[in-house]
């Protein structure tokens, strides 16, 4: 395992190289503002220099990335409303339930797929909450 960071554009086509030259068979990408603020760039590096890619999040999969498996940050994001809601209308945050996703759902690029050259099992397909094209 090669763990890469980088806090900065500049630094993710360097990590890439890094990972490269360590040989590397793929890439995790976490959830990072920046990492979803560039994740078109995240994309292309990992389709130029030829690893597959995943992350929690869809919205890395629609910039290009391989596959995501991960809550829906959308439905998080209105969960959350309604907690501003209750607070705002007088609810103490200390005596709120502590609530988690209970919905994971795995989305594929298939692009990205045949980009890498890789054919995207039947199987894996039936699960995916959506393939993208």
């Amino acid at each position: 395992m090669v763990v890469a960071q980088a806090g900065s554009i500049e630094e993710i086509g360097r990590e890439f190289a890094v990972i490269t030259k360590e040989l590397a068979n793929g890439v995790i990408v976490l959830g990072d503002p920046l990492f979803l603020q560039e994740a078109r760039l995240l994309a292309d590096q990992a389709l130029r220099h030829r690893l597959p890619s995943i992350s929690i999040a869809r919205e890395f999969v629609e910039a290009g990335l391989l596959a995501s498996y991960g809550a829906n940050l959308k439905d998080n994001f209105r969960r959350a409303a309604t907690f501003v809601d209750r607070i705002l209308r007088g609810a103490k945050p200390a005596e709120m339930p502590i609530e988690q996703p209970t919905r994971y759902s795995p989305v594929i690029n298939g692009k990205t797929a045949k980009g890498l050259g890789l054919t995207l099992s039947p199987a894996i397909v039936r699960q995916a909450e959506e393939v993208i094209q």
